[in-house]
């Protein structure tokens, strides 16, 4: 599985979803379950309105590939980009993803026990 992070209500379900990130950069974004802690750590801390899209690479129509982030992490991790639309097929779950009282996020525990 991997993970998007998304304003909610920008993913309607049933639909195809395409962030403004696909138009500017060419993908969408993703993590998976180690590393979704990361991206939101670092561009969404303290929001309040996000939800991570669960995502089964197996039914992306969209093509997936792992690659560096940006900036390169030091440690060398790699993330998932989805090269296309979010077919709504693909999108077998979704979660609210608040923040800690500290602001910064864990994943939710239904999917830490997962990981």
């Amino acid at each position: 599985m991997i993970l998007h992070i998304c304003v909610d209500g920008d993913w309607r379900p049933g639909a195809a979803y395409r962030p403004a990130s696909l138009d500017s950069q060419g993908f969408v974004h993703c993590s998976d379950l180690g590393t979704a802690h990361l991206p939101a750590n670092r561009l969404f801390a303290g929001r309040t309105d996000l939800v991570l899209l669960c995502i089964d690479p197996e039914k992306l129509t969209s093509p997936l590939r792992w690659e560096e982030g940006d900036p390169p992490d030091p440690a060398g991790i790699r993330f998932p980009h989805v090269y296309g639309e979010i077919n709504p097929e693909a999108v077998v779950a979704t979660h609210a993803f608040p923040p800690a009282p500290d602001g910064t996020f864990h994943l939710p525990a239904v999917l830490a026990e997962r990981g």
